[in-house]
Order: structure tokens, then sequence, then C-alpha cells
């Protein structure tokens, strides 16, 4: 890099968007000839390049990815980094599966050295798949969590994480109280939130394996810090539904379990979403929560279809995640492939615009960190990702005999995968590149 300027550019095709492409026409601005101008780690322009070459400073270095495509970087809304190692494990349902493998290997992680290691390869399988911002469940350790905020930080990532809260129908080594999770929680949050670029998510696991006691402190905390985030998971399977049911007579549904808490606001994403009522989404809607859309793993353990369309008549915010290890890919484009099929299955449609849409700015609306990520707006963070249509034979195919920006798109959907990130930044700064065959 020229030491005359503290601008970087990058030539390539440029897409992002300003709005949701179910809503407004043209929701993205797309340069065929692009041009991404970065300073001190945030997008200082974006546009055509035969427009915004000649006002680069002098000595600017431009990286050339011709042929390529750069869109901002995938956010990852709802993903386990303690089940990284138990990714592809087989069962006959949501529950089994939580006590034969997930209970078993999140108790690991009450070793820190443990904890950092699987951190580690965390983060890269991320980055090489293009994610660049994630909303991520540690464990009930507080360790597990200083480790992934540490290896985050040092890496210079934004990232969103949490300790898990558990104190109920969990095995004993993983059985909190609810007094010493909130205990833990809190300081966690003063430690870790608005360090660097990291941000901390209040984490009840489930309904179900919080007493009353709990998930009552951990709405309060919720109050107490309103800038933090706050995950769960809600209505992923019948099974479960029923399980809330009987432990919560009183509340009106699944997601009311919640509500009664003060659990619904902004910064909250609830993972699944699949077995919500009209009532429900429109609760979801008014208070700005967000559905974060799982479907690799909603396919795996056959826990149902999300349906887009009522969703979005209601109007709720949405964004698409990997749910690793339930979910069977760090891929946001293997993400996109299931979204598109599970939306056939429930009788409507997904055009690519719309699910590149959801995994960068949607998500990054669903977060409330549009100001911050998602897009190439002026001082938006330069977290980014260049892919390559010709990565695979197949794809390079396929590339050569699109007609449109969307079958280009649709095309990266349902064939690529983490070959075709041929870079991710973050911050500006180059953090993977792909290896050269």
């Amino acid at each position: 890099m020229s030491k005359t300027s503290s601008v970087q550019a990058y030539r390539a095709g440029l897409l992002y968007f300003h709005a949701d492409p179910a809503f407004i026409e043209r929701a993205h601005a797309w340069h065929e000839d692009g041009l991404l101008v970065v300073e001190n780690g945030k997008v200082r322009t974006a546009g055509d390049y035969a427009t915004l070459a000649p006002t680069l400073p002098p000595g600017t270095d431009v990286k050339d990815y011709r042929g390529k495509l750069i869109m901002p970087g995938f956010i990852d809304s709802h993903v386990h980094y303690p089940q990284t190692d138990m990714i592809a494990s087989p069962a006959p349902g949501l529950l089994p599966w939580l006590e034969q493998y997930t209970f078993p290997t999140e108790r690991q992680f009450a070793d820190p050295a443990h904890g950092a290691q699987v951190a580690e390869f965390f983060l890269d399988e991320l980055l090489r798949n293009g994610t660049t911002t994630a909303m991520v469940y540690c464990t009930v350790h507080p360790q597990s969590v200083d480790a992934f905020f540490s290896a985050s930080e040092k890496r210079k990532l934004r990232m969103i994480a949490g300790k898990v809260m558990m104190d109920r129908h969990c095995p004993d080594f993983l059985c909190d109280t609810a007094e010493r999770g909130a205990e833990e929680t809190e300081a966690l949050i003063q430690r870790w939130h608005g360090r660097s670029r990291l941000l901390y998510a209040i984490t009840p696991r489930f309904a179900p394996t919080s007493t009353e006691a709990q998930l009552q402190l951990a709405g309060e905390l919720a109050r107490k810090y309103p800038d933090t985030f706050l995950q769960t998971h809600v209505s992923e399977n019948k099974e479960e539904c029923s399980w809330v049911k009987s432990l919560f007579p009183q509340a009106r549904s699944y997601l009311d379990v919640y509500d009664r808490y003060g659990m619904l606001r902004p910064r909250a994403v609830y993972g699944h979403c699949i077995w919500l009522d009209e009532s429900d989404r429109a609760r979801m809607a008014e208070t700005r929560a967000a559905a974060a859309i799982c479907p690799t793993s909603n396919l795996f353990l056959g826990s149902g279809l999300f349906d887009f369309e009522q969703a979005d008549k209601a109007g709720m915010l949405l964004s698409l995640a990997t749910d690793v290890g339930a979910g069977t890919s760090f891929s946001m484009l293997q993400t996109m492939n299931e979204a598109y099929k599970v939306a056939r299955l429930k009788g409507s449609y997904l055009p690519a615009m719309r699910m590149f849409y959801l995994a960068t700015l949607g998500a990054a609306r669903s977060l409330h960190l549009e100001e911050s990520i998602g897009s190439f707006a002026a001082g938006r963070e330069a977290d980014f990702i260049v892919i390559d249509p010709q990565a695979t034979p197949l794809l390079a195919r396929r590339s050569a005999n699109t007609d449109s920006l969307e079958e280009q798109l649709f095309a990266l959907a349902l064939l690529g995968d983490d070959r075709a990130i041929a870079a991710t930044y973050s911050g500006g700064r180059l953090v993977h590149a792909r290896a050269q065959g």
C-alpha cells in the first residue's frame, strides 16, 4: 500500500441496499464497474469507477477485483460457537439432540483453553464464509464469553455475544442459579459491552430452561441496560411449544412468556419463530423485536417451515441465520439456498435480491445497527466481502449464462459456498483471502 495516502480503494461490481426489496422496487445500488473507497476503516464513498477514480488522493492504492462482486459483509443473527465441534450430529429431534450432543459438548467450555481454541476456529470459519458480524451464543460459563470476546477483540471484529442463562431442565454440570446467572451476566456486560467493536447480548437459552425468577432477572437487566442486545429461542418446534404451554399455563403463547418479563424490545432477536400466530407476529412488529430465520437448522431437526408471507404481512424485522450447530453450514450462501426452498414449500417466493438483503442490511436493521454496518453509506464500518462468480467450474459456467443481476445472485445463492468468498475485509483490513489452488 502506498504510504502517500491513508485511503484505499477497491474496484469491482458493487452491490448494496438502502431498503427491503420486498417493499421497494429499486431497493439496491448496483455499479457494474464500481469503486469502494475506504479511509480509516470506514466507507468514504461508493459508486461508479469512472466518476470516483479521478477524485482519489494521489498515491491511493486501488485493489483490482474486476470480474467479482463486492458487497457488505454477511451478518449471521443466530449462531452457537460452542456447537462448532458437534455440527452434523444425528438425532430424531430438538430435545434429544440437546441431551445427547449439545449439553455434553458445552460442558467442555468450563476450560478456558478449550473455549479459546474453539473461538479461534469458529472465527476463522465465519470469515472464510464472508460473515463479518455474528450474534453468538456462548455457554453458561463466563469464561466461554471471555474466550470469544478476547479472540474477536484481537481481530478487531464487530461481534455480539452472551453467556447462556439456564437454571432448570438441564444437566447439573450446566445448571446456573437465577441470581448467579444474572450477576455473571451483569459483570460481563460491564466488562465487554461497547469495548472495541464488541456488544453484549443477554442470553436466556429458552423459556423451558429458565425459571420465572431467572426470566424476571433477565428482563430487569434488559431494562437496566437498554443498549444491550437480548437473544433467545422461540416457537422452534411443536413439541417444544407444548412443553412451554405446560410450564407457563398463564401465558397466552410461547412468545408471551418473554413479553411478560419485558423482553420484547428493539435489539431483541428471537431464533426460529416458526409457530407464531397472528397476535405474536403483530407484537413482534410493534416492539421492533426481530426474527432470526434458521432454515438449515429447521430442516435438519424437522422443526417446521418459516412463513415469510405472514411475517411480511405483519411487518416483522427479519434476518437470516445459520444456527450452527443444528444448522449444517457456516455459509450464508448455503443458508439462502435453504431459505429459498423453505419459502417455496410454504407457497411463497424469495428473490435472490431479497435474500442478499436479509443477510446484509436487513440483518443490520434487525439488530438496529444499520448506522454502523450492512451498507456502503458514507461513514459505515468498512466490513465487506469479495464474491467470485467463477469460484467453481459449475458456478462459472452458470454465471456465463446469466442475463441479469438477479440471475447472477440467484446462481450464487443456490450454487455458492465458502469457495465463492474470495476475500473478507473487516474495518478495512483484509482478514481472509481464499487460497489459490
